[in-house]
């Protein structure tokens, strides 16, 4: 556990020692600040579920550019190859890399809580929405990031890693809710059974469905799963 504590902290701090985490989080509330705002007053009433489905687009592109050279770069610089030879299992790594992957998303989403604050000093908002909004954008989040984990596992270019990632995520995220009209019968029952939209929104709506949060959990341990079986291969290879 030390060891995992030990990467992810080493992991996080390098977001902010550079420019990534600034990016990242002035984009996310950038986006959402203009995007939300804009037709809030026209929409009148007091509700930020326009929030979650704005940090769940912006997610679906942040995330494979956030894990793709958690272990790509590793690769490319011969870094991962001296880490994995060292008294450390390559669950360690995949979880350290998590964790700061995670921890820099949890940073992003407290960075967008003022928005309901401001929203409820307007009017009369329902808090039990907001949390479980929250809870779902969180668990979504972490499934795109182990997915990018799990790619980023795969090859030692980060390019390569971040747009496969992204064309998974895309899919999953959002081209199957868009395209969820135009299906009928079981491909629609499964592509709504696969749809992150429409976990999500179940959450929004205020909605504590544990088949929702057992799916994204489900995601991101089988993401992760494939990550280590790609990492331990390496060193039998």
């Amino acid at each position: 556990m030390r060891n995992t504590l030990t990467i992810a902290s080493r992991q996080f701090r390098s977001y902010f020692n550079g420019p990534v985490a600034y990016i990242v989080i002035c984009l996310l509330l950038g986006v959402i600040g203009f995007f939300f705002w804009s037709p809030f007053f026209l929409a009148g009433r007091a509700s930020v579920r326009q929030v979650f489905t704005l940090i769940a687009y912006c997610v679906t592109f942040a995330g494979p550019a956030l894990t793709m050279g958690l272990l790509a770069e590793e690769k490319r610089s011969g870094t991962l190859e001296l880490l994995i030879t060292m008294p450390i299992r390559e669950a360690e790594v995949i979880f350290g890399k998590f964790l700061a992957a995670l921890g820099l998303w949890a940073v992003c989403l407290a960075c967008t809580l003022p928005i309901p604050f401001a929203v409820s000093s307007l009017g009369n908002l329902d808090w039990g929405p907001v949390w479980s909004g929250y809870l779902g954008i969180f668990l979504m989040g972490g499934a795109v990031l182990a997915i990018g984990l799990m790619f980023s596992s795969f090859t030692d270019n980060q390019i390569v890693s971040f747009f496969l990632s992204l064309a998974v995520t895309f899919v999953l995220a959002l081209l199957l809710g868009w395209m969820m009209p135009f299906m009928s019968g079981t491909v629609a029952t499964i592509a709504d059974f696969l749809s992150f939209m429409s976990h999500l929104e179940s959450l929004a709506r205020g909605v504590i469905d544990s088949r929702d949060v057992i799916y994204f959990l489900s995601v991101t341990g089988f993401a992760l799963m494939v990550a280590f079986r790609a990492l331990e291969s390496r060193r039998w290879s």
